[in-house]
């Protein structure tokens, strides 16, 4: 439950970074991959070429830290578990 947390504010933290710097990559690299075109259509006020590549940001950043907590938490449960076995 504490990684979904983790990779939520992540998410969050990188979608507001990449909307405040654009060129952050890799979310621009991946809309123009997937075929992302200019349009000029706003969701909630954002143009879409701007708020999408800002998603793919927060998630790819999003899925790296929660892999890196996930991976911390492990090691650290680990060495609890062999301190309280010596």
């Amino acid at each position: 439950m504490k990684g979904a947390v983790v990779f939520l504010v992540v998410f969050a933290i990188f979608v507001v970074i990449t909307l405040i710097y654009p060129s952050l990559p890799p979310g621009g690299l991946i809309y123009s991959a997937v075929g992302g075109v200019n349009v000029n259509y706003a969701i909630l006020g954002i143009q879409v070429p701007k708020l999408v590549p800002a998603v793919f940001n927060g998630i790819v950043y999003g899925f790296i830290v929660w892999l890196i907590y996930d991976l911390a938490s492990g090691v650290m449960e680990r060495r609890k578990k062999t301190q309280k076995a010596d």
